[in-house]
């Protein structure tokens, strides 16, 4: 098993190698379809006789229904793909302590905002209880676009946070 250095001039390689891993992308691309194709069916873009649609998807609904899917894929794939060891940690042990928690939940809320703002409006169960059809329509529709870059933003941070996890090969990040 080949070894990664993390500290002086093969720094920036290893935070490549850590990102390009053949296995992360293979991973990443599964998931990434999984994402589109479920994300697509339960909200309707892609049509299907199981879940429908009220309203037709704007524009804004389809590009983030479009980002985030592969954005949840290489998230997705960065937890099961395991970091490759290093030579030593600080420490010198060459142990690998757990990951940062706030990845994990800001991976979360990214991936149900995304599904949220790509969702028809009044077919949001949520919303049509709390505010009903036409709060559904003139509260929620309007927010869902910002909702949905939100999203994006908590999986883009995500992604960064978990690329510098596995660059480190599993180190905590030192201040």
């Amino acid at each position: 098993m080949s070894t990664v250095r993390v500290a002086g001039p093969d720094a920036a390689a290893a935070r490549v190698a850590a990102l390009v891993d053949a296995r992360l992308l293979g991973l990443a691309t599964l998931f990434g379809v999984v994402a589109l194709v479920l994300y697509g069916a339960m909200s309707a873009i892609i049509p299907n006789p199981v879940f429908g649609r009220s309203i037709p998807p704007e524009p804004f609904a389809i590009a983030i229904w479009l980002a985030s899917a592969p954005l949840v894929g290489l998230v997705t794939a960065t937890w099961i793909v395991r970091p490759r060891p290093v030579e030593a940690n600080l420490d010198g042990s060459g142990t690998a302590p757990t990951p940062d928690q706030r990845s994990s939940i800001a991976g979360s809320l990214g991936g149900i905002a995304a599904f949220l703002a790509i969702g028809c409006p009044v077919c949001n169960k949520i919303a049509l209880v709390l505010l009903g059809t036409t709060g559904a329509l003139n509260v929620w529709a309007p927010l869902q676009p910002l909702v949905g870059v939100a999203s994006l933003v908590l999986l883009g941070v995500t992604l960064w946070w978990r690329r510098g996890y596995l660059s480190r090969g599993g180190a905590c990040a030192t201040g």
